[in-house]
């Protein structure tokens, strides 16, 4: 029990922990002090969710579906390129920089803020590949007791990460109070989101 534990804690985490779309999300509205309860439990939720799917069987059938993942990983390549797209965009024009002032004083709707985590997370196939394919496929190999208490140790390490980017980045409030850290993170992103688009579509030529 206790190695299914540590090894679904070590793959959520390989997985969770590679910075992409929702990582950076969190980060950004943790920065920007934007409901982040809701926020990173929102990302939890969806991640309990989705590697409860995988590891408890639909994961070992997509996996085995080269249709189903080759249409998940042009989702995702074509979400994320759009996603960078946005991230450059802010960088040239500055705008996230802005956005800080006016939210310390005035959050975001949360409505607004409950749907726009909503649709960076369920909304990239990216977050489907990671969380029922390879977590489903990995955990295909288990009995039914190990394959909870690999889950348990998924989603603990899920719960970590979320709620300690999203309240840990308001250390970084003052750095972030100038434009140009900003225009750099912007970039960063989109830098970064144009390199996992990059790994989906050499992961979809690979796999034929």
């Amino acid at each position: 029990m206790l190695s299914a534990i540590l090894r679904g804690a070590l793959i959520s985490a390989s997985l969770i922990i590679a910075i992409g779309a929702q990582n950076l999300f969190v980060l950004k509205q943790g920065l920007l002090k934007n409901h982040i309860f809701y926020v990173s439990a929102i990302c939890f939720v969806c991640d309990f969710a989705l590697m409860s799917i995988g590891i408890f069987g639909i994961g070992t059938f997509i996996s085995s579906n080269s249709l189903i993942t080759n249409i998940l990983a042009i989702s995702g390549a074509v979400f994320l390129v759009w996603h960078g797209f946005c991230a450059f965009k802010n960088a040239i024009k500055g705008t996230s920089s802005m956005q800080i002032e006016s939210n310390i004083l005035n959050n975001n709707n949360l409505l607004k803020v409950v749907l726009a985590t909503l649709a960076v997370t369920l909304l990239n196939p990216h977050v489907y590949l990671d969380t029922v394919v390879i977590v489903g496929g990995i955990a295909s190999t288990l009995t039914s007791q190990q394959k909870l208490a690999f889950l348990i140790g998924a989603v603990c390490v899920s719960f970590i990460w979320f709620f300690g980017i999203g309240y840990g980045a308001r250390l970084l409030t003052p750095l972030f109070k100038q434009k140009k850290v900003w225009i750099i993170l912007d970039f960063l992103i989109g830098c970064i989101m144009f390199y996992i688009a990059y790994q989906l579509v050499w992961y979809i030529f690979e796999c034929h």
